[in-house]
């Protein structure tokens, strides 16, 4: 039997899984970490807590299944996109990774689009800037911390930091690299006369491999604090979002599209061409299989909007959340809520935006805040997958769900009660790091595409949410009212003292 590891490096914790041939998943560790916010608008991670992380999901695994990881084939991984780690010539870290969460770089944005007109880079990019965006953090330490970007030698993306210390391979791959919005995304390489107007040094910028390439593999070094079998291949890997749709069977164009919610939410699709937003409302980035392009519609505040929740009603976990939720009808009897607590990029790019509550009465209680934060995010789903329909001029008959919305009932079913679609899941619900051990399974040839791959490992659970009519029409009525609440506010969020 082969078995192949997948690590994903995420906002709040890794995980590492191993998975057999067959796509049945052996068994998981996972660790997690906090997000650094040293002052209003930052967000960053210490790349060594996220390394320590990682070494003791693999340790664990070690112990628990070493029949397992004597015979592992291949690792890959799936990693936060867009943060930026600077490091020396001795790869030493010369400061925290600036990660996706952080808004220092508002202003960045005007900067570089006087040096690169909008439409210009817009159109080599495919993507709008936006803060957090690797880009953009790049060119704030370039002007407020000169010191660190002389003495910075190259950077990475998260990911390829943990890489670098299990196999001693630097680079990254095109999925991420187009996720740092410094990239000509339609023909998958740096673009180099954009990187010279922006005044950025050449050699910052890492080599660019597409993702099943082999970077390396587990060194000595690695092997003795890991457990891992030295010498095991280790490919580039890639962003989360890409090795979710991978971990779902989405490498086609026929295939269901993915509604994901993490930290933040998405809904993805993929095309066989570059297909991106004329305005540049939704991200256009390229997929792990090189022929293939994804385009992602995104909000902000998906799994971050529910832990919020959790923390300002003092609540011990998501489940009490869910059955607070579970008292309220759909609707939330009126309110609705907009859930753009970190900004907004989809459908309207806006790092100022902010929350609101609308519809509040003396009436309403604790669960019916609940619930609206959750039929909230939906919503921001909802908008995403009307703005995809219209791109792609496509209408998926079904809807694939993943991530934490993927693992309760309610959530599955608001979804597919607003999306008036069926909604299936996966079997497995690491979907992330099911796409990066099929990664590594195509990277040292064990399957020979990305599709046999997926057809071999990856399978729908027979169970399908089914929309409810009573609902769709209740979600309907209140889903026009919900687009008109960002449209009424966003001159009031400009104004708002900072």
């Amino acid at each position: 039997m082969a078995y192949f590891m997948g690590i994903d490096v995420g906002t709040s914790s890794v995980k590492s899984l191993i998975m057999d041939e067959n796509g049945m998943e052996i068994g998981s560790a996972s660790k997690k970490y906090d997000v650094l916010q040293p002052k209003m608008n930052y967000a960053e991670q210490n790349p060594e807590e996220i390394w320590e992380a990682t070494k003791f999901t693999l340790r664990e695994l070690s112990s628990r299944f070493p029949e397992a990881i004597r015979e592992l084939k291949g690792i890959s991984y799936s990693g936060q996109m867009h943060g930026l780690l600077l490091v020396d010539e001795k790869v030493i870290p010369t400061c925290n990774m600036i990660i996706w969460q952080d808004h220092r770089s508002v202003d960045q944005r005007d900067k570089i689009y006087s040096l690169v007109p909008f439409e210009e880079f817009n159109r080599t990019t495919l993507n709008q800037l936006s803060p957090g965006y690797l880009i953009m953090s790049l060119m704030w330490v370039k002007e407020h911390e000169p010191e660190i970007y002389n003495r910075s030698a190259q950077f990475m993306l998260p990911k390829d930091y943990v890489r670098y210390k299990m196999c001693g391979g630097l680079g990254t791959d095109m999925s991420d690299a187009s996720a740092s919005v410094i990239f000509d995304t339609a023909g998958r390489c740096w673009p180099w006369q954009v990187i010279e107007r922006l005044g950025l040094r050449k050699d910052l910028f890492p080599e660019c491999h597409e993702s099943r390439e082999i970077a390396g593999a587990v060194t000595r070094e690695c092997a003795e604090a890991t457990g891992l079998r030295e010498g095991t291949p280790i490919t580039y890997g890639g962003g989360d979002t890409l090795m979710h749709e991978i971990g779902t069977g989405l490498i086609q164009e026929d295939r269901p599209w993915v509604s994901n919610i993490g930290t933040a939410c998405q809904v993805t699709c993929v095309m066989d061409h570059p297909v991106y937003d004329k305005q540049f409302r939704t991200n256009t980035f390229c997929c792990v299989k090189e022929d293939m392009w994804m385009l992602m519609a995104v909000g902000m505040c998906g799994g971050s909007a529910m832990k919020w929740m959790q923390g300002i009603l003092k609540v011990d976990d998501f489940e009490q959340l869910n059955r607070m939720a579970e008292q309220v009808r759909p609707g939330s009897d009126g309110v609705i809520f907009l859930p753009y607590l970190s900004g907004t990029r989809c459908p309207e790019n806006d790092p100022l935006s902010k929350g609101i509550y609308l519809g509040l009465s003396l009436e309403h209680g604790r669960n019916h805040l609940v619930r609206s934060t959750m039929e909230g995010v939906v919503y921001s789903l909802k908008s995403d997958l009307e703005l995809l329909k219209v791109l792609t001029k496509k209408d998926p008959d079904v809807m694939i769900a993943s991530g934490g919305g993927a693992r309760g009932k309610l959530f599955l079913q608001m979804q597919a009660d607003i999306f008036q679609k069926p909604l299936y899941t996966t079997e497995s619900a690491e979907q992330a790091c099911i796409g990066a051990a099929i990664t590594a399974a195509v990277g040292v040839g064990y399957y020979h595409s990305f599709e046999e791959a997926c057809e071999r490992t990856v399978r729908l659970k027979k169970e399908v949410i089914e929309p409810i009519p009573e609902n769709c029409r209740r979600y309907e009525e209140y889903y026009e009212v919900y687009k008109e609440i960002y449209n009424h506010n966003k001159e009031l969020f400009w104004r708002m003292p900072s």
